[in-house]
């Protein structure tokens, strides 16, 4: 089992932080998980952990971030801490809320009253490259443009926990599973996500 801290308090509260750093340990010395995470920590707030878990001789298993091609140019080094801790990555919303699943354009948007409306809409414009060159990897492939998104998260070394609102999303995320993109691929879509005017916001809770 794991027990993991949602977020850091570095950002509002950073008193609080090494409170909760000696919290989820003695959580770990009670017998009560397998090992600790977290969720939300930088590149900075990483490695300080890291090392109080090493003092304590507490496995750091996991860090969860966003972590797509929308934000490949705010997050695109954590992986590499990631390595340097020995812990791993977990990305969530590796499609960035549906915005690289091909489904919506600035002439089709989500409906009114979604909040993801206007944010797509800031979006949008600063990410057609990588869109255009998600559609054509995908036919490249045979595979949908989600599937590419989510497979590059995992040939980066990531653990993507994509959402699904139904059955067959589910199904449809399951199949960017099993095959890898070639490197050529990879190294395209890093280009066209690091060049990206306008990246996904970060969560607020994200700390350096």
């Amino acid at each position: 089992t794991l027990a993991q801290l949602h977020w850091s308090t570095a950002n509002y509260q950073p008193f609080q932080e090494r409170t909760l750093w000696e919290g989820i340990a003695d959580v770990y010395d009670q017998g009560l998980c397998d090992a600790v995470g977290v969720s939300n920590y930088g590149p900075i707030q990483l490695e300080k952990i890291s090392n109080r878990m090493v003092e304590r001789d507490v496995p750091l298993a996991t860090a969860q971030v966003q972590y797509s091609l929308m934000t490949y140019k705010a997050n695109g080094d954590i992986k590499d801490v990631c390595d340097s801790v020995g812990c791993r990555l977990i990305s969530y919303s590796p499609l960035c809320l549906g915005l690289l699943t091909g489904k919506y354009n600035l002439d089709n948007l989500p409906r009114p009253g979604n909040p993801r409306r206007q944010l797509f809409r800031e979006l949008l414009p600063g990410a057609q490259e990588l869109l255009k060159l998600l559609e054509v990897v995908a036919a490249d492939y045979g595979k949908t443009q989600s599937q590419i998104a989510i497979n590059w998260t995992i040939c980066k070394g990531g653990v993507p926990i994509p959402g699904a609102r139904t059955l067959q999303h589910a199904k449809d995320n399951v199949a960017a599973t099993g095959w890898r993109l070639k490197n050529d691929a990879i190294e395209e879509l890093d280009k066209a996500a690091s060049q990206v005017s306008k990246p996904m916001i970060q969560n607020i809770f994200q700390t350096k």
